[in-house]
């Protein structure tokens, strides 16, 4: 067998034992060719909180109690998992390169920092997974794409929606011509049950500050809509978008560390609404907000998708009879066994686990894994154009918003980090 791949991981927050949870879903089904070798905190004991069961301070209470959050993922040990390595502590990213103990970096190190982080990792031969959005700008996220593409390496975002089995099984139904041709698709979502209508989201006031967030859910949850559209209905060719900012100041949870400031002022959306106009000639329409007083509203499973033939809410189709059918039970019963076991690959059903398999099997092979850089960058576009069209006061193309041509917004952002 080959060297185990070595995993150096850079940022030891909130969303770390998501992440852990997925390589220890991957050890679970007998996939042992990596190991984790590192920890990158400027906090030495933030990394040890991670690092080994019976070390380091105790575990955070998870940020979020909707089981369905990526910040409501329990607590996890590098040991919990591996056994025959312990994972260095590092405080900086130089120092575990010098080091010479790790062959890819994993970043789950905040938005602002992705870029800086990745290239570095990237021109010294290391390739890179980095949480979703892919960079606080475009240009940040062209600076990434570039130094894989030179370097030949292997960039992913954890763009771990994708590898969702529900989703799988969708874009199945979809190529089937289960509803026939997609048409009209909605996803539309006011309000959260926790951070609505004007609490700091996640404990992270730097979610609400424009450079260092890039935008607010236009961004952090526009990047997650935008790759489910593009998964299951093709590019996104046009946007035209409003955003807004009805809570310029949010407050402290009362379940919130000391540490979180007590308020912060935002000065990015909270909200946001877009038109969007496929390649394919489909139209729809997006929508999420953090704010929103009262009881919040949305789609039940998120987006509905309407076809010439039919209809899939959710998890289940409705065919023009009237008749329904739950997709997950279709996908059983008709799904090729080559179809089968690609949605799951070793009975692995984790996406956070998924995402990180696809990556290390380009990295083994010398392919790429289907959330690339590239794809981050479209999915950052895409998102982007919501902020872009709501300054222009007009629709935008997306091509012209990955290209740079239309970057209004993003121009204090790339002008405060020299880009």
């Amino acid at each position: 067998m080959a060297d185990p791949i070595r995993i150096g991981v850079v940022g030891c927050g909130r969303i770390l034992p998501a992440h852990l949870r997925g390589l220890h879903a991957l050890r679970e089904a007998s996939i042992d060719d990596f190991r984790v070798t590192a920890l990158v905190a400027r906090d030495p004991d933030d990394a040890h909180r991670f690092r080994k069961r019976g070390e380091g301070p105790p575990p955070r209470p998870p940020v979020s109690l909707n089981p369905s959050d990526s910040l409501a993922a329990p607590h996890r040990y590098i040991s919990d998992f591996q056994d025959d390595v312990e994972a260095e502590v590092y405080p900086d990213v130089a120092t575990m390169l010098a080091s010479g103990t790790v062959d890819a970096v994993t970043i789950t190190a905040s938005l602002p920092l992705h870029h800086s982080i990745a290239v570095q990792c990237l021109d010294d031969g290391r390739h890179v997974m980095v949480e979703k959005p892919l960079a606080v700008s475009i240009r940040a996220g062209r600076a990434m794409v570039d130094a894989a593409e030179k370097a030949g390496l292997r960039l992913g975002v954890m763009e771990m929606v994708r590898y969702a089995p529900a989703l799988r099984q969708a874009r199945w139904a979809i190529e089937r011509g289960e509803i026939g041709d997609v048409q009209m698709i909605a996803s539309v979502s006011i309000g959260t049950e926790e951070w609505s209508p004007d609490i700091i989201v996640a404990d992270t006031p730097w979610r609400h500050h424009k450079t260092e967030a890039g935008a607010g859910p236009a961004l952090d949850i526009g990047v997650h809509i935008a790759h489910r559209l593009r998964y299951l209905a093709g590019d996104v060719e046009r946007v035209s978008a409003i955003t807004r900012t009805f809570e310029p100041q949010r407050v402290r949870r009362p379940a919130a560390p000391p540490s979180v400031a007590a308020s912060t002022t935002a000065d990015v959306d909270d909200a946001f609404f877009a038109l969007v106009a496929m390649e394919s000639g489909a139209v729809g329409t997006i929508s999420f907000t953090w704010a929103g007083h009262g009881a919040p509203i949305g789609l039940p499973g998120g987006m509905a998708i309407y076809g010439s033939r039919g209809c899939i809410h959710g998890t289940t189709i409705v065919r023009d009879d009237g008749t329904r059918v739950n997709i997950a039970d279709l996908f059983e019963q008709r799904a090729t066994p080559e179809e089968l076991a690609a949605a799951t690959p070793h009975g692995v059903t984790d996406a956070f686990g998924l995402a990180y398999l696809d990556w290390l099997n380009a990295i083994r092979t010398g392919g790429q894994p289907e959330t690339s850089g590239a794809e981050g960058l479209r999915d950052l576009a895409t998102a982007f154009a919501i902020s872009e069209s709501s300054v222009a006061g007009s629709s935008v193309a997306i091509a012209d918003v990955e290209a740079g041509r239309i970057n209004a917004w993003q121009r204090e952002i790339d002008a405060h980090y020299g880009l």
